[in-house]
C-alpha cells in the first residue's frame, strides 16, 4: 500500500511535533511502524520526484528534470515492472505526473488533477468548474459543494472498488495518489472552521527572508505580488486552509483502512515535496532548495516493522523501490540509485555511516536567470494566473548536501551555500565563506562529491560485469 500526497511539508501533524492535530488516523497508524525525520525528496518538483519514486534514480539519471519531460525518462525495470513480475495486481487511484500508462495497471482511476479528475456526477464537474475558477488560489470561504465532491473521497471510492474487483487470493499494490494539499486550497466544511486563522503557528520568516534570499526567492515573489498585490496578508488562511485539506485526507484514509480491515497490508506513507505554506512570503513551492520543500513525511508500518522514531539517518524518496524489493525477496534492478531501508526497517545491522548524509538535485540545466530578467514563460506576465514552476526559477542546476546540523548548495555558476539549520533554520545567514568553518566546509564538499559521483548512470548495461553491493549499500 501506498499513500502518496502531494506538496505536503514535513512536520505538519502532531505526531512530528506541529501544534495542531491534523491527521490523527495516519499518526495512530504509522505509530505502529517506522518514522524518518530526516527524509527528503529528490527534486522539490512534481514529475522529477515521482519519476525518482517509480525508478529509485536521481532527476541527473532518469533525466527527467522538469515537469514537462516525463515521456523522457531512462530507465531500468521500475517498481510497476518488479510488482507485476511478482504476481501483484496493480491498481492506482489519483494523480499521475509520470511516464506510466492505463495498461501498465489493472485498474487505473486516474488521472486527477489539481483541478479535474476523471468523469463523474454533473455535481462533481460543477465542483471542478470552481476549482478552475479558483486558479490555484486561496479559498476565503468553504467550499460550496459537499465532501463527495472531494478529490480524496473520490479517489478512496476508486481504491475500495478496484480492490473489491481483485481475487482473494492474489497479492495487490494499491496506490493511493492524493492531489492534496497542493494547491488550491480549500475545504468544505467542517474542515474549513476546523482550524481557525488565529491558531496558525507563527512562519519561520516573512516576505523579508525571499529579499534577503534574493535570486529566485525575490523573482517569484515579486512576480506573484505583480500578479496579485497584497496576496500575502492571507497567509493565516491559506495555511487554515492547508490543515483542512489534511485532516479531510486524513478521515478519508480511516474510511479506507476500515473497509481494508485486518490484512496483512505493508504500507508506506509519503509525500513527492513540501510547501513553503507561507515562509519567505510564498505559496506552493519553486524557488530554491529550502528545508520546507526538501524535507517530506515518510513513514513505513505493517508485517515486520519494527516501531521506531528514527531521528538519526537520511532518507530518499529514492530508497522506497529498492525497499520493496527486499521486502518481497527479490533482487533490486540495475541502475536503482536508491538504498533498501529493509534491515534498518525490521531491526537488522546496517551500516550507519550509509545514512549519515542526503543529496537532492534542482533545476532542468542551463544557467540560471538573474532577478531582473523576464524570458519567455508558457504563461503570460499579465493577469493572476502564474505557475511557480517556470523557466526561470527551475533554471540553472543546485545540487544539495545535508549532513549533521549542515546543509550545503552549489550551483552550475560555483555558488556556495552553507547554512547551520540548528542556529539558522530558515537558512538566511550562508556561511559558505566564512574562514572558520572552512574544514566544515571541504569535508561537505568531499561527500558532496561522493554523492555526484555516486548517482553517475550505471545504465545501460553492456559487456562488463557490474559489482553490486546488497541492499544496494556503498
Amino acid at each position: 500500500m501506498l499513500i502518496m500526497t502531494d506538496q505536503q511539508r514535513a512536520g505538519w501533524t502532531a505526531a512530528s511535533g506541529f501544534p495542531l492535530d491534523t491527521m490523527p488516523f495516519l499518526d495512530g497508524l504509522m505509530s505502529t511502524g517506522a518514522q524518518f525525520q530526516r527524509a527528503y525528496t529528490t527534486s522539490p518538483a512534481c514529475v522529477p520526484a515521482r519519476v525518482s519514486l517509480l525508478t529509485a534514480r536521481y532527476p541527473s539519471a532518469h533525466r527527467v528534470r522538469q515537469n514537462s519531460a516525463a515521456q523522457h525518462v531512462l530507465r531500468g525495470a521500475d517498481l510497476v515492472d518488479v510488482l507485476r513480475e511478482a504476481g501483484y495486481a496493480l491498481h492506482l487511484a489519483g494523480k499521475t505526473h509520470f511516464y506510466r500508462q492505463p495498461a501498465d495497471f489493472d485498474t487505473f482511476a486516474a488521472p486527477y488533477w489539481h483541478n479535474r479528475g476523471p468523469a463523474g456526477t454533473p455535481e462533481q464537474a460543477r465542483f471542478e468548474q470552481w476549482l478552475g475558477a479558483l486558479d490555484h488560489s486561496v479559498s476565503h470561504e468553504p467550499t460550496p459543494f459537499p465532501l463527495e465532491c472531494q478529490f480524496p473521497y473520490r479517489i478512496v471510492d476508486d481504491a475500495i472498488s478496484a480492490i473489491d474487483r481483485t481475487p482473494a487470493d492474489r497479492p495487490f499494490f494499491t496506490w493511493l495518489s492524493f492531489p492534496e494539499p497542493h494547491n488550491p486550497y480549500q475545504v468544505p466544511e467542517p474542515y474549513f472552521s476546523l482550524f481557525a486563522p488565529e491558531q496558525m503557528p507563527e512562519r519561520l520568516v516573512g516576505p523579508e527572508g525571499a529579499e534577503r534570499k534574493g535570486g529566485t526567492y525575490t523573482w517569484l515573489r515579486e512576480l506573484i505580488e505583480e500578479k496579485r498585490p497584497g496576496y500575502d496578508a492571507e497567509w493565516r488562511r491559506y495555511r487554515a486552509n492547508y490543515c483542512g485539506m489534511l485532516r479531510l485526507i486524513d478521515d478519508q484514509l480511516r474510511r479506507f483502512f476500515a473497509y481494508l480491515g485486518d490484512r496483512d497490508t505493508l504500507v508506506f506513507f509519503v509525500a513527492d515535496h513540501g510547501d513553503y505554506t507561507g515562509d519567505y512570503g510564498l505559496q506552493r513551492k519553486g524557488a530554491g532548495m529550502a528545508e520546507c520543500l526538501m524535507r517530506i513525511p515518510y513513514a513505513v508500518a505493517g508485517p515486520g516493522v519494527r516501531p521506531m522514531v528514527n531521528n538519526a539517518d537520511f532518507v530518499s524518496l529514492a530508497d522506497l523501490f529498492p525497499t520493496i524489493c527486499d521486502a518481497l525477496d527479490v533482487e533490486i534492478p540495475p541502475g536503482v540509485q536508491g538504498r533498501s531501508l529493509w534491515p534498518m526497517l525490521t531491526g537488522e545491522p546496517y551500516p550507519a555511516e550509509e545514512f549519515a548524509s542526503g543529496y537532492g538535485e534542482r533545476g532542468f540545466g542551463g544557467l540560471s536567470y538573474d532577478v531582473d530578467e523576464r524570458p519567455p514563460l508558457h504563461f503570460p506576465y499579465e493577469g493572476r494566473t502564474f505557475d511557480e514552476l517556470n523557466t526561470v526559477t527551475q533554471s540553472g542546476t543546485t545540487v544539495m548536501l545535508r549532513r549533521g546540523q549542515w546543509k550545503l548548495l552549489l550551483d552550475e555558476r560555483g555558488t556556495g551555500e552553507l547554512y547551520d539549520l540548528d542556529a539558522d533554520p530558515a537558512e538566511l545567514d550562508n556561511r559558505y565563506d566564512d574562514p572558520a568553518l572552512a574544514a566544515i566546509r571541504a569535508d561537505l564538499t568531499t561527500d558532496l562529491v561522493r554523492w555526484m559521483i555516486r548517482v553517475r548512470d550505471d545504465l545501460p548495461e553492456a559487456a562488463y560485469t557490474l559489482k553490486r553491493a546488497p541492499h544496494n549499500w556503498h
